[in-house]
Order: structure tokens, then sequence, then C-alpha cells
């Protein structure tokens, strides 16, 4: 029978859980069983007793959990210690930063440990359901939204009161994939004008149906965006295009969500230093790609600074201040990997199968 490890999360300020009791309780359902450390799911509002009665052992630690299952599922990669911990013949799922975890990658092969990463779920219709990128940055672009407004010396919406009209704040986001789209719709039930932009064409439609107006539609082009449907790094000319763009919608904006990244590369430079210093005294930049460097040249990723009056929220890991949700999405996500890895009571590693294959690390 197969066992599945479930342990707390060591990443600083990482509160999810990769599998929630409802998850476990549907795949015990399905011959699968599980071993949970002691605390995994309590930060993100998951009792030990709600995995018992899900059907999972309860183990006291982390090791324990490592030498009894023979799949562990985590949110974030685990640190080199714990690598070695893991018993030969384990497959890790989680989230492993593939790109800049190479003495990781390094030591789980010595290990004899089988890695999938969760990062590199293919962007095709059978994998939907196990795209956990997807779920998270669904509830990256509302978190962002939230944290720009509350740092914003003014409310969103337009209020009349008897103290006379307030107009609303003005939010553009750049970048109109998942967080950003989320990001948009936020706004837009919070009352703020919104407006959008990305350099893919199909991203027009879809920022106008949520009710905000699409920024220099004729930079959007189709040759912009991958296979998978991610944007493209552009050309110099077209990059400098774009920058024009932004530079003259951004000095009116209140509220600038940017979530715009290339997967396995630095995150494009599109508000500049100039820019920044253009804009409204007492605006908010709440920057997505932090991690990737940053969308705003003057982002420090994890912290929040203020430029000429302008307050910079260089945002990482949003996720993770809403765990109980995001580890609810996040569980499904991997609950659909796991059906799809089980066969006949063990684990099946197809590197030849169209969903598994491009996720194999190690």
């Amino acid at each position: 029978m197969l066992r599945v490890g479930i342990t707390r999360e060591t990443a600083q300020g990482e509160r999810r859980v990769a599998l929630t009791p409802d998850s476990v309780a549907r795949l015990v359902k399905g011959g699968i069983a599980f071993d949970v450390e002691l605390g995994a799911g309590t930060e993100a509002g998951y009792s030990d007793s709600a995995y018992e009665k899900a059907g999972a052992t309860m183990l006291p630690d982390a090791r324990s959990v490592f030498q009894s299952a023979g799949l562990i599922a985590r949110v974030r990669k685990p640190t080199l210690d714990e690598a070695t911990s893991l018993k030969a013949g384990t497959v890790l799922v989680a989230l492993l930063q593939p790109a800049s975890s190479p003495d990781l990658l390094t030591r789980l092969k010595e290990a004899g440990i089988t890695a999938l990463s969760l990062e590199l779920v293919p962007r095709i219709t059978r994998a939907q359901s196990m795209d956990v990128l997807s779920s998270q940055s669904t509830v990256a672009g509302y978190k962002a939204v939230l944290l720009g407004a509350a740092a914003l010396g003014k409310l969103l919406p337009m209020l009349t009161t008897a103290a006379g009209t307030i107009a609303p704040a003005r939010a553009f986001v750049i970048g109109a994939g998942v967080a950003g789209l989320q990001a948009i719709a936020t706004a837009r039930r919070l009352g703020a004008v919104v407006s959008g932009f990305d350099v893919r064409a199909a991203a027009r439609e879809q920022v106008q149906s949520l009710g905000a107006s699409f920024i220099s539609a004729e930079i959007a082009t189709p040759g912009a965006e991958d296979k998978g449907g991610y944007a493209k790094a552009q050309s110099g000319e077209q990059h400098r295009m774009t920058l024009e763009a932004i530079a003259q919608h951004v000095r009116d904006q209140d509220l600038v969500v940017t979530t715009a990244l290339i997967p396995g590369k630095p995150a494009p430079v599109l508000i500049t230093e100039e820019m920044v210093r253009s804009m409204k005294t007492g605006s908010v930049i709440v920057d997505l790609a932090a991690e990737a460097g940053g969308n705003c040249v003057l982002t420090q990723a994890g912290e929040t600074i203020a430029v000429n009056g302008v307050t910079i929220i260089g945002a990482t890991n949003l996720p993770a201040t809403v765990p109980l949700h995001a580890s609810q999405m996040f569980s499904r996500n991997v609950e659909a990997l796991i059906k799809h890895l089980a066969k006949d009571g063990t684990v099946t590693i197809d590197p030849a199968d169209e969903i598994v294959g491009p996720m194999i690390v190690a």
C-alpha cells in the first residue's frame, strides 16, 4: 500500500500545508495510507484530530514520517538536512525551485530520491487540476490588492457622504495572468477605477471582461506569448514601447500592482526609478515579482520602502498569509497529482508521461 507523508513546513513564514484533511479522507478511500507529523496543519487551521478523523496516522516528528512514507508531499522544498533524512526510493513532490536549488537537487540524486517539482506542471488541459502556480497566484493577486489598499492613504471606492463626495482611487495592474486578473477583479470589487496592461493580445478581452480598461492595445501582439500561454521576453524596441506606455499611464495612478513574470528568467523591469518619481505622493506599488528580481527597479524582496513619497511593497509568498484557503487549493492540486501517480497501490513515475516527465528534476 502506498503511504504518503505530510510534514510541517520549515521555510520561514510558510504557514500552508500540502494536503488538507478533506483531501486525505478522499485519498484514504482510494486505498492510500497517510503518515502526518503532529502539528503539520495547525498554522493553516487544520487540527491533528481532523487528520486522524480523515484516517491518517499521526507521527511525532518529520524524521519518522520520512522513514515511513514512500511519497512525501510538501509545499516548499526541504532543507539539505531534511533531504538527507529521506529514505532511498522516496518520491518527493513540492515547489522545489529547481533553477536556484542545484545543491538540493544533487543531494536528492545522491540519496536516491525521485523529485517532482510542482512549478513544472505543464500547461496542458489534462494537468489543469494539478497546477499549483495558478491556484496560488489567485490568492496572491487577491491579497496584493488588500495590501496596497491598506497602505494607501485614501479609500478605493467612490463614496457620497454628508461630508461630500470622495472620488474613487485609480488602480493599475501590470500583467494579466492569473494573479493579475484576480488583482483586477479584487480592485474592481473594492470600487477602484481599474486599468490593466499585458503584452499578450489575448489578455485584452480578459481585462475588459472584468470591467477594467486595457492600456496601449497596439503594443499587445499574438506572438508575445509562448505555447504555454506565458509572456515571452520582448525585443529591445518592443520593451522600449512598453516602458513608454507604462510611463505615461502610471503617473496618474494611486495603486499599481505588478505581476509580470517570464518562466526561468528574471522578472522584466517595467517600472523605472524615473517612473516612480513621476508618481503622486502617497501612491503605492505592490510588486508580486519581487522574488524574481521585481518589475520595479527599486523593489526590495520582502521589504516595504518609500521613495519620493511612493510606497513600494516587495511582496513575497502572499499565499502563506492566507493559509487556510491557499492550502485548500494547493491540496486539491496535489491530490489530483497523487491520483495520477498512484497505480495499483504504488507510485508509477513514467518519464514518458506528458504530465510527469516535465516535472522530474531528480
